[in-house]
């Protein structure tokens, strides 16, 4: 995380001032805001969210008459305008790592425990911020992904309503989905503290093992599949329960759980380590 930006306000500004949870949230808005590589991540989980559905639906929507009857039975539209989730999910979990890795690399940590010699608000106020920065980008993102791609699917009557019973709930889950994962990306930095380090294990963990997992025997991948991490979250992109899946909500808040396990051995070590 680039460090050039404008000088950042610790909490303990004011002479005498008492370190508040509010005034550690407000230091680490100041932080987040004024690093120019926060807006160009945030700007690419957007595009990313909303282009690559919105050209899946573009293609599927110039292809439909040459398709075969198999494809045209198979085909989801809402899957096909979420797919952009799973591409969001990586720049969003990125820059979740980057919130306190980028202070590890830079030697800022030191000054931020000194100001908040208890630490773990600042890892909560980094935590809370980062979710309502990711939730509102999130939600017009996925909401602008599905209504797009639906209005091109349509000319082809191939769309999907969003008042169908349980498309709300994956449209806005989906959105719920990317904001949990920049938090599981900012347990992983909290724990590695190392920039290097914990975005490979982040894109190992989301995006390696999945593939690795089908190698298995069917029966035993179809066991273990479903309860990888991504595997759990992107059930909320689907409507109802499917084969070796979870369900959507139960997906995600299996998903939930991982975010928070992580984030909770990020407090223990946070407190026992000498930085």
């Amino acid at each position: 995380m680039s460090t050039s930006a404008t000088t950042i306000t610790l909490p303990r500004a004011s002479a005498g001032g008492r370190v508040t949870q509010a005034r550690v949230a407000v230091s680490e808005w100041t932080k987040l805001r004024s690093l120019r590589s926060t807006r160009w991540t945030l700007l690419a989980t957007a595009v990313l969210t909303i282009g690559f559905g919105i050209i899946a639906s573009a293609v599927t929507s110039s292809r439909w008459a040459t398709m075969s009857a198999a494809e045209k039975a198979t085909f989801d539209p809402l899957k096909t305008s979420l797919l952009g989730v799973n591409f969001g999910l990586l720049a969003i979990g990125v820059l979740g790592v980057l919130m306190i890795t980028g202070e590890y690399s830079t030697g800022m940590v030191r000054s931020t425990f000194a100001a908040v010699p208890k630490r773990l608000p600042v890892l909560w106020a980094k935590a809370g911020t980062y979710s309502l920065v990711a939730l509102a980008l999130a939600i017009p993102s996925t909401l602008i992904a599905f209504f797009v791609s639906q209005g091109l699917l349509s000319s082809h009557h191939i769309q999907i309503a969003f008042s169908h019973p349980g498309v709300p709930g994956a449209v806005l889950g989906s959105a719920l989905y990317l904001t949990l994962v920049g938090l599981f990306g900012l347990g992983i930095g909290a724990i590695l503290r190392n920039t290097a380090a914990a975005i490979s294990a982040f894109v190992a963990i989301m995006f390696v093992v999945p593939p690795l997992i089908e190698i298995l025997p069917s029966s035993l991948a179809n066991s273990i599949e479903q309860f990888l991490p991504s595997k759990a979250g992107g059930a909320i992109m689907q409507l109802g329960h499917q084969a070796h899946t979870l369900s959507p909500w139960a997906g995600l808040a299996l998903f939930a759980g991982y975010a928070a396990v992580t984030l909770a051995a990020a407090a223990v070590l946070l407190v026992r380590r000498d930085v």
